[in-house]
């Protein structure tokens, strides 16, 4: 048994919701359409469009169109966008491909930068070490020890020299809390320190 096509205009259109009603043309009942029974070639129905459509009853024994097909105009609309379409494919395969390579670039000067900077504090972190790790012979002898009138850490150079003045000379204001390690804010917090 073949369909019945009846025509009407879109009467009304929620597109929020996706529904609306077209009045039917030999009728002038209004019928209930949701978007789902367009054709989905990327238009929304537009109030006042000329349509084709078959009515099915719903679950709930009302009716409600379904097949709908855009008329007039429209019918050539799709031949157009079809043509469009094609041309658009035919267009795209021409344009060229763009390279990722700008991206790579941009990761790998980032990746440098980073590795300059752990590098750099590295660097700076292993020559703070090797002065406050300064070998015996270049501090004076604790019996030729000679307090020269420093007494404050910002004067001393190293860790084991702040020791020495503080154990050979008297006065000294290196050991705010008096626990026997001077200079503990300067010199001798690091783990490497003597």
């Amino acid at each position: 048994m073949a369909a019945m096509h009846y025509e009407g205009k879109l009467k009304k259109w929620n597109a929020e919701r996706g529904f609306g009603f077209i009045c039917a043309n030999d009728s002038g009942q209004d019928i209930f359409v949701h978007v789902s029974a367009f054709p989905r070639d990327g238009q929304q129905p537009l109030e006042g469009e000329l349509l084709s459509f078959e009515v099915e009853p719903d679950g709930k024994g009302k009716k409600h169109a379904v097949r709908v097909r855009r008329l007039g105009a429209s019918q050539s609309a799709e031949a157009y966008s079809s043509r469009a379409n094609v041309t658009r494919a035919r267009h795209l395969s021409r344009v060229p491909k763009t390279s990722a390579w700008p991206s790579r670039l941009i990761t790998l000067v980032l990746l440098a930068a980073l590795a300059w900077y752990g590098y750099s504090r590295y660097a700076n972190r292993v020559a703070q070490i090797e002065e406050t790790a300064q070998p015996a012979a270049q501090l004076p002898a604790p019996s030729s020890f000679n307090c020269d009138g420093r007494k404050h850490c910002s004067q001393m150079t190293s860790c084991k020299e702040a020791k020495l003045f503080l154990k050979n000379c008297p006065g000294m204001e290196m050991d705010g809390n008096n626990d026997g390690v001077p200079c503990e804010q300067q010199w001798c917090t690091s783990p490497f320190a003597d």
